[in-house]
């Protein structure tokens, strides 16, 4: 189901344990979301398409049908995919409704990692993540394993 084509009340939503995707998560790995996808409701969305419209359906939704579990899962690295794990923690303050979640992405398609509610909450804090880059600047070897614009970044000499 499409999340925000989806009614905030639709049977099929009421207590029961959902799993929300980026969209793009089915082309990059099908296996991955078969295997979440058992005994859970999926709602997919792309917030880059969307934007900013499902922090409020996802606030009504969860106020209107009481989910059970909430899983999130998206692509790592993508500013839009960030943006639905940060949909999902706002809208649980929103509501101040206590769901159990989980937040979940694949590292270059293929690697599932889960992250917590509160790496969510800090990366949305810029000054915090340069506070602990700073503090652990091997992180950035890390970020060149995978980051195309970091590499990119350091070839024409922006970073050091």
């Amino acid at each position: 189901m499409h999340l925000l084509k989806t009614w905030v009340k639709a049977p099929q939503l009421k207590n029961s344990d959902w799993l929300i995707i980026g969209e793009c998560v089915k082309y990059i790995n099908s296996d991955v979301l078969k295997e979440f996808s058992k005994d859970r409701v999926v709602l997919s969305v792309c917030p880059e398409a969307e934007g900013s419209l499902t922090y409020g359906k996802l606030a009504s939704m969860i106020r209107s049908s009481n989910p059970r579990s909430i899983i999130v899962l998206t692509i790592d690295s993508s500013p839009h995919c960030f943006a639905l794990h940060a949909a999902v923690n706002e809208a649980l303050y929103i509501v101040k409704e206590k769901v159990p979640r989980k937040h979940y992405v694949l590292v270059d398609g293929h690697e599932l990692v889960e992250i917590s509610p509160n790496a969510i909450r800090v990366a949305r804090y810029l000054y915090l993540v340069d506070k602990l880059v700073k503090k652990n600047p091997e992180v950035l070897e890390e970020l060149e394993k995978h980051s195309l614009e970091y590499k990119v970044a350091r070839e024409v000499g922006e970073e050091k």
